[in-house]
């Protein structure tokens, strides 16, 4: 707490809008937005290495969340005040920082995936200032933001070689993805079978949302891949206004999707969880299978598969 107390004094209003938007970048929609980004316009193989990190790191951070139960910074210390924009998206316990698992899992991710050394600058930037946002802002500790970084080096490290090794052997990069959807799928089945009794309400509703959104999409990654190298297999290259366009499209629509999707599949299944693992499973499938269906439209004249 003394770290987080010694940032506390010297906040200032500049500095409270400015880490309150660089904490974004380590959440759900940067980590969506980067990812495809790689995988529509960079490199497959890389886009499913990068999702794969950031699904089986979100896993086991949620898993910890859970067995450890430690209260945010502001609930163990009364006396102790956070940046009031922060506590809207500091939702379950504290410990490890999902955001920070998340950015570290991404950027760090794309750091090893470049040799660009302006590109890996800036994400060393990055990797440093997500989690020191975290802190600023008073929702989480150093050893929150510390164990998340191991968590998310740890997967950037171990699934590298496995995406490498895949271009010659594309059962590698199925059993990584298959290995990630049975993580989510433990951590599911712990989050809700579970018998907690010494539990936060709140924050035990927050673990098991996140434990069926991340289920939904791995498992939606992991049906995805096959059938998309099988059948689809479109191009990465095109034009730098090209690639802009293919970008906006994209996210425009699965944008629309997240949005509009909810109520029909509340219709279908009620407003239960279950929805909410379908809602991301079609995120998934549409970004990964339906939208490239349309890539060859764009397709430069000997361009080479990412």
């Amino acid at each position: 707490m003394e770290v987080l107390k010694f940032l506390e004094k010297l906040r200032t209003p500049f500095f409270d809008k400015l880490f309150s938007v660089l904490t974004l970048l380590g959440d759900e929609t940067a980590f969506i937005a980067v990812a495809l980004i790689i995988f529509w316009c960079v490199s497959k193989k890389y886009g499913y290495y990068i999702l794969g990190v950031g699904f089986a790191g979100t896993a086991t951070n949620q898993f910890l969340k859970l067995a450890f139960k430690i209260p945010r910074p502001w609930i163990v210390d009364k006396n102790f005040t956070i940046v009031e924009s922060a506590r809207e998206g500091a939702t379950g316990y504290s410990f490890p920082s999902g955001h920070t698992q998340t950015a570290i899992g991404l950027y760090g991710g794309t750091f090893a995936i470049t040799k660009n050394k302006w590109i890996r600058s800036l994400m060393i930037v990055l990797c440093l200032l997500v989690p020191l946002s975290r802190m600023y802002l008073g929702v989480h500790t150093p050893l929150d933001v510390g164990v998340s970084i191991l968590i998310s080096i740890f997967f950037v490290l171990i699934f590298k070689p496995i995406a490498d090794a895949s271009e010659e052997k594309p059962i590698f990069m199925f059993l990584m993805l298959l290995s990630v959807a049975l993580l989510c799928v433990v951590y599911t089945c712990f989050a809700v079978f579970t018998p907690f009794t010494d539990v936060d309400s709140a924050n035990l509703e927050s673990a098991i949302k996140k434990a069926y959104t991340i289920l939904g999409a791995s498992v939606g990654l992991l049906v995805a891949y096959p059938i998309e190298r099988r059948f689809i297999n479109f191009r990465t290259s095109a034009k730098w206004y090209v690639q802009i366009i293919k970008v906006a499209i994209g996210l425009g629509l699965l944008l629309a999707i997240k949005t509009y999707v909810k109520i029909p599949l509340e219709l279908i299944f009620g407003k239960n969880l279950i929805s909410n693992a379908v809602r991301y499973f079609i995120l998934v499938i549409f970004g990964v299978l339906v939208y490239p269906l349309i890539f060859k439209l764009f397709d430069k004249k000997g361009a080479k598969n990412g």
